[in-house]
């Protein structure tokens, strides 16, 4: 077996480590969101005139499972944005180590703003508009697990999408995109977003503009704070190499 062989399957069983360590870790925050789903539970109808029905025993189930899932996956977020810093921190300079372990806490925050952005704005402004449709033709009921599937459809998206700054920054940290690129695929990202803008909201202009504004905003943003990760990277290099240049000389 090879050199080559011999590092390829170190790295196989450093990325088993850190798949098991992040599977832990959402074992762990599901259990925790389990246990606390009645609250969960409480908090997200205390605005409903009416109790939620359910169909079946398996619909209850069904609740228990999407709520602490979804505790899970917030709090599971930094841990993996973790194991993959440590799986990359070989591969990387000492300044890079530095900048991109600064950004877990970042992921975090966001995808929490964009879930918020998403539950109170967009969630009650298209359920108030859905259900204005049918005011006057029919009874409107909630199952809970319509109910949470149309509240889990209109956060998650938004949960993801709003960490696309800090995405941009660590992946021009590690020079696989820069703000080049970015600026260049501009218009092409702008049709993906706005489209994504109309395809969760209800068909008029003012809901479209609420949503696709944010999106195309965090787009800009993310370009502006690539440039500046990437002039850093760029500066950073050259001083390494300056540095290693004169240990050379001597």
């Amino acid at each position: 077996m090879d050199d080559k062989e011999l590092n390829l399957l170190d790295h196989l069983e450093e990325l088993r480590k850190r798949l098991i360590v992040t599977a832990l870790a959402f074992v762990v925050f599901f259990i925790a969101g389990f246990m606390y789903v009645d609250e969960i539970y409480k908090w997200f109808v205390r605005n409903l005139d009416e109790p939620l029905m359910v169909l079946g025993p398996s619909d209850i189930m069904w609740i228990y499972f999407m709520l602490a899932t979804v505790v899970a996956l917030a709090g599971t977020i930094p841990v993996i944005a973790l194991q993959i810093w440590l799986f990359v921190r070989p591969a990387l300079r000492p300044f890079e180590r530095k900048i991109t372990l600064s950004y877990i806490p970042a992921l975090f925050l966001l995808f929490v703003i964009g879930l918020s952005f998403g539950y109170f704005i967009i969630f009650p402004m298209v359920l108030n508009f859905l259900v204005s449709l049918g005011a006057d033709m029919f009874v409107t009921n909630f199952t809970a697990d319509r109910y949470f599937s149309f509240i889990l459809n209109m956060t998650l998206p938004f949960g993801i999408l709003f960490e696309l700054p800090v995405v941009v920054m660590f992946l021009t940290s590690l020079g696989i995109i820069n703000p080049f690129v970015l600026a260049r695929i501009r218009k092409y990202a702008y049709f993906v977003l706005i489209l994504i803008a109309i395809v969760i909201t209800p068909p008029d202009f003012m809901s479209d503009f609420v949503v696709t504004l944010p999106l195309l905003l965090l787009y800009e943003i993310s370009i502006n704070l690539s440039k500046i990760v990437y002039r850093k990277r760029l500066k950073k290099q050259k001083e390494e190499d300056a540095e290693n240049e004169v240990i050379d000389a001597e």
